[in-house]
């Protein structure tokens, strides 16, 4: 709480636009492999398009919500680093 007894807003992790060059991922209608997902990392949900680092059967994918349009879509899935990596690179503006 701050000094004025208000709670302050929390943002968890915001990407950065798309820097020019950046590479385009592929994304594709959600698969449903598994029973059970758990969600690693995600972007804040003050934006429309909320990015999930999930995993699931001992693999890796990244989920993307866009909720101004209402659809979803994963990544392929992978390597648990691999899927980490392209998550980052999403943060940082290097892929989208």
């Amino acid at each position: 709480m701050s000094e004025h007894g208000e709670i302050p807003d929390f943002h968890s992790l915001h990407p950065q636009p798309p820097k020019p060059g950046h590479t385009k991922l592929t994304w594709y209608e959600p698969a449903h492999r598994v029973q059970r997902i758990r969600i690693v990392l995600h972007t804040c949900e003050c934006r429309h398009t909320v990015y999930e680092l999930c995993t699931g059967a001992g693999q890796a994918f990244i989920r993307r919500t866009d909720r101004e349009n209402g659809t979803v879509h994963e990544t392929a899935w992978e390597l648990t680093a691999v899927a980490q990596k392209t998550f980052s690179q999403i943060l940082m503006g290097e892929a989208s």
